[in-house]
């Protein structure tokens, strides 16, 4: 049983206390979350590719190829939108593409190729 009196507050304030850590604990975890698994890009009619691993939610990320991709193989657990400028913009030519998890995407032959690419969070 509680003490009569001062007990209950200091009960209610650690209580209280560890329920406000908690939350400031979550807010920080989700600023710092990033991508599990991998998203792996190529570009046309070429053998080489770069692979992109716990990469941030927040942003906008260049595909690091120097003709863009053509491919895209996403194999982490958060779907991501591709895009054909360098930052992450839309144009009337060309609008974003949405790319689901463990999915994978290529491009339209003549189409221009993925420069950037966002997560989906």
């Amino acid at each position: 049983m509680f003490e009569h009196g001062g007990g209950r507050l200091r009960r209610i304030g650690v209580i209280t206390g560890t329920a406000l850590l908690l939350t400031a604990t979550a807010t920080a975890c989700s600023a710092g979350k990033t991508t599990v698994g991998t998203l792996t890009f190529r570009a046309h009619d070429s053998p080489v590719e770069v692979t992109y691993s716990n990469t941030p939610v927040q942003g906008c990320h260049k595909i690091l190829l120097p003709r863009g991709a053509a491919h895209v193989e996403n194999g982490s657990l958060v779907d991501v939108v591709m895009y054909r400028t360098p930052n992450c913009q839309k144009t009337d030519r060309a609008e974003g593409i949405y790319v689901a998890t463990n999915m994978s995407n290529v491009t339209a032959p003549g189409s221009l190729p993925w420069r950037s690419f966002s997560v989906v969070h």
